[in-house]
């Protein structure tokens, strides 16, 4: 079985910063792509940012230029670096993993951690 464990989530004032890890467990052999979403109340879950195996990272709009996507692929673990956070990044942000399990590729989801951005 293979669990993805997030921390790092909170309450900070708008203007702040958090720093949100994940950390894969488990016999996932591969992990080609690496991200994180997020789903505020009464709206769809969104792509946030992701990370390739192959040095791609991605962003959508409105955090490009705040936060920052990494990876430790020794450790199986992504990062999640959020500067000058704004209220409406306010949700439950989840990460998820796109990897090989023996030889069927499969996506693992964390259980989220909640953000909040007060004004």
């Amino acid at each position: 079985q293979v669990q993805l464990v997030e921390s790092g989530g909170g309450l900070v004032q708008a203007g702040g910063s958090l720093r949100l890890s994940c950390a894969a467990s488990g016999s996932i052999s591969t992990i080609y792509v690496m991200g994180w979403y997020r789903q505020a109340p009464g709206k769809q879950r969104e792509l946030v940012a992701n990370s390739t195996s192959g040095g791609t990272t991605n962003y959508v709009d409105s955090v490009k230029g705040r936060f920052t996507i990494s990876r430790d692929n020794a450790k199986n673990t992504v990062y999640l670096q959020m500067n000058s956070l704004k209220p409406e990044d306010t949700a439950v942000y989840y990460c998820k993993f796109v990897g090989l399990y023996g030889s069927t590729v499969k996506n693992y989801w964390g259980r989220g951690t909640q953000v909040t951005v007060s004004s």
